[in-house]
């Protein structure tokens, strides 16, 4: 009998509080969960529930009150892709993806060529000589995905990276993302307020309670991979969207 592989990822008995002139706030409490290698979770949740505080975590920005992250490797690499793509407005799309490797000790033609596979994967080849203010928004995000894989990271977190597009590129940038999620099969864990996206991008949704923020529900989307965009009209996905709205009904706020 083959043994289930050992967790990419375990959140263990996770808390963070946070002192301010207003005092005390605890973004995150009593917060357990694990991801399975190249496995795609979404975390969702009302506002203000610590999302984005726990991909800063686990990416090692910010440190836990109490608990603790543990990894089934020492030292992985994480990459990390924003809600707004971060792009150094003086260099162009190759500079701004070679940029995590430039500080190591790789050589200009390996990073040449990475960045060029990654351009390719991402869609760019073209823009390699474009300057930010030149690009799309959703050209700019797929610029910071590409950046963000330039280390092959074992983690890749991502903070919203659709949210300040319009509808008709968020969902065309989700299945641009599936493309590539498929082609590096990393351990994806993402954040968005978006309940259909959620539930057509991942295997798991994780839905936190409001702050301080807990896991009230892990759902296994039992949807068939590879997605299409016709899954959206099937009985499976309005169970599911039905699934996650009850769950959230009573949040403060969320984005259907």
């Amino acid at each position: 009998m083959t043994s289930s592989p050992e967790p990419a990822l375990r959140v263990e008995d996770l808390e963070v509080v946070f002192s301010d002139a207003s005092g005390v706030v605890r973004a995150l409490c009593n917060l357990s969960f694990s991801l399975q290698p190249n496995g795609f979770v979404t975390l969702i949740g009302p506002s203000g529930c610590g999302k984005s505080t726990l991909l800063r975590v686990i990416a090692g920005i910010v440190p836990p009150t109490k608990g603790r992250c543990r990894y089934n490797k020492d030292h992985p690499r994480i990459g990390m892709v924003f809600q707004n793509a971060n792009l150094m407005p003086w260099r162009r799309v190759m500079e701004n993806v070679s940029l995590p490797l430039e500080l190591d000790s790789v050589s200009r033609d390996e990073i040449r060529e990475r960045a060029r596979e990654l351009i390719q994967l991402v869609g760019l080849e073209g823009f390699e000589g474009a300057y930010p203010r030149d690009l799309s928004g959703g050209m700019a995000q797929r610029v910071a995905i590409a950046r963000s894989l330039m280390q092959d990271p074992d983690i890749l977190l991502l903070d919203e990276p659709f949210g300040a597009l319009d509808a008709l590129t968020r969902e065309r940038m989700g299945d641009e993302l599936l493309q590539i999620w498929q082609a590096r099969r990393k351990t994806v864990l993402m954040v968005t307020h978006s309940i259909p996206e959620a539930i057509y991008l991942s295997d798991r949704v994780l839905v936190l309670s409001p702050r301080p923020g807990s896991i009230v529900l892990d759902l296994q989307v039992t949807l068939p991979r590879p997605r299409t965009p016709d899954m959206h009209y099937t009985e499976t996905f309005r169970e599911l969207t039905h699934t996650l709205r009850d769950q959230l009904r009573d949040a403060e706020t969320y984005q259907s």
